[in-house]
């Protein structure tokens, strides 16, 4: 440390003070080290400006700089106000002027200065380009204000990240304990669907190769892929051997399923929604299937894998069920902040089981808890997974985005989501086999099921009741207990009624 101290005193008398920070580069100078300077350097100024935009909470984006130390741990910077100093282990490798307040260009230069002083010590930083760099750049100048933004480099791969698709054949398989490859699902107007493959059929040969003498990778990289390909497959059903020929083709997955189980002795008309994404297409599937299924006793509403950041398509879904009552309140700030309520009543009233797990994230975090706030179901699962925010969306000059998740959610009650996330009232890895169940359905019904309401509690130890209540490994299982359960309570209007009053 003493060391390091004595080079910054050198640096500042030895090292040429520059008038101000624009003189870095000169006019002639466009190409170092590869990197075209003046382009880095400007696409730099406009990150900063944009990231200055932005609600902080207090925190200035204007002492930034100084994170660009965490690209490598021997890089130590340090800002005075005056002067910007990098120091390598304990090596003095630059002294610049540091820029006067929201002079951007000059903020860019030092930036792309400061790199290129980086990379000629740091093969890795080395390595990397434009997009490359200013993604480094904006996780380092986030990581202490916002630790999940991130630098896309074009508007159009939001929109592919966004775009659920598969380059498939259309079935997903897997070895069953005889070792057979049987086919676990299809997916809907897909290859293997038009070709007429259903569950557990069961895959003998694929291209004349025996699937017994193939490893579940080559299996993996036939069924998809991201090109096309062909597969003759040979087939052992209930009704025959079959030849099929498939082709890899791009299928579009829904954000949302429905599974209807018409009534009969153990399920009185379930309808079964599982949410894939917060979204519009979401929404309008599953506000056709209860305009379509007036006949039910009751809706498992599975959002364990579900995901969003769209506060509006949270609020249409959620309102479809509660009506107009407050979903979330989305917090940008300390003050600032916004009550999201849906704009229309809600369409059923039919009782409610809502699936959550640790996969549960974002604004699907919000419409779980909206459900228990409004007493509108009851929750069943693991906690979610406390990641609760919306991102906000900037252009940058460049073509590239910056995606900036700086907006957290609250419940509709205000209460916080994120770093907490949404508690069940029935644990189901505490629900193990039919005993259990059998024991836990009987105490419901005696009076004699001690539940605990987490959830509106502040001072509560998330830690201890992930521990408590524990994620579930196996999703077979996970599948028969949420089922199982689920069914039973929608189907028992006394322990559901139970469930609701406590």
């Amino acid at each position: 440390m003493k060391i390091t101290r004595i080079f910054f005193v050198l640096g500042l008398v030895c090292l040429p003070f520059f008038a101000n920070a624009s003189d870095i580069f000169h006019d002639d100078v466009k190409i170092q080290d590869g990197i075209d300077v003046r382009a880095v350097s400007d696409a730099f100024a406009d990150i900063y400006e944009k990231l200055d935009s932005v609600n902080w909470a207090g925190k200035n984006i204007e002492v930034a700089i100084e994170s660009l130390e965490k690209l490598n741990p021997n890089a130590h910077i340090a800002a005075t106000g005056e002067r910007a100093v990098l120091v390598w282990g304990d090596e003095l490798i630059a002294n610049y002027p540091y820029p006067a307040a929201k002079d951007w260009k000059s903020y860019g230069e030092i930036t792309t200065a400061l790199l290129l002083k980086m990379r000629a010590k740091d093969p890795q930083l080395q390595s990397l380009h434009d997009a490359g760099l200013y993604q480094v750049v904006v996780d380092a100048l986030l990581s202490g204000i916002d630790q999940n933004g991130r630098y896309i480099y074009s508007r159009d791969a939001i929109n592919d990240d966004d775009t659920r698709i598969l380059t498939s054949i259309g079935f997903d398989g897997g070895r069953d304990f005889k070792g057979n490859f049987r086919v676990t699902g299809v997916y809907k107007d897909s290859p293997a669907d038009m070709a007429g493959l259903h569950e557990d059929d069961i895959i003998s040969e694929v291209n004349g190769q025996r699937v017994a003498q193939m490893s579940d990778a080559e299996m993996s990289a036939i069924l998809s892929g991201y090109n096309s390909g062909t597969a003759k497959l040979k087939l052992l059903t209930p009704f025959g051997n079959k030849n099929v020929t498939l082709r890899r083709a791009t299928v579009v997955l829904a954000d949302a399923d429905i599974i209807h189980r018409g009534k009969n002795e153990t399920t009185d008309g379930i309808l079964e929604i599982v949410v894939h994404k917060i979204s519009n297409g979401a929404v309008n599937i599953i506000n056709e299937a209860l305009n379509t299924y007036k006949d039910i006793g009751g809706i498992v509403l599975d959002l364990r894998t579900s995901v969003g950041d769209d506060e509006k398509a949270a609020a249409k879904l959620a309102g479809l069920f509660i009506g107009q009552k407050p979903v979330m309140v989305i917090s940008e700030t300390a003050v600032d902040e916004l009550e999201v309520v849906p704009g229309g009543d809600a369409i059923t009233n039919v009782p409610v089981v809502v699936l959550i797990s640790d996969t549960t994230r974002g604004t699907a975090e919000a419409i779980a808890a909206a459900f228990y706030e409004n007493k509108r179901g009851v929750l069943i699962g693991t906690p979610t997974a406390g990641r609760s925010r919306i991102a906000t969306f900037i252009d940058l000059k460049n073509g590239g985005v910056l995606e900036l998740l700086n907006k957290s959610v609250k419940t509709g009650n205000g209460n916080v989501l994120d770093g907490r996330g949404v508690f069940p009232l029935v644990c189901l890895s505490n629900i193990r086999n039919e005993q259990q169940q059998e024991a836990f359905f009987l105490n419901i019904l005696n009076g004699n099921f001690n539940a605990r309401d987490y959830n509106s509690k502040k001072d509560v130890d998330v830690k201890a009741l992930r521990k408590a209540c524990p994620n579930i490994t196996s999703g077979a299982d996970e599948d028969n207990m949420s089922s199982a359960v689920s069914i039973k309570i929608l189907t028992d209007k006394k322990m559901y009624n139970e469930l609701m009053d406590l």
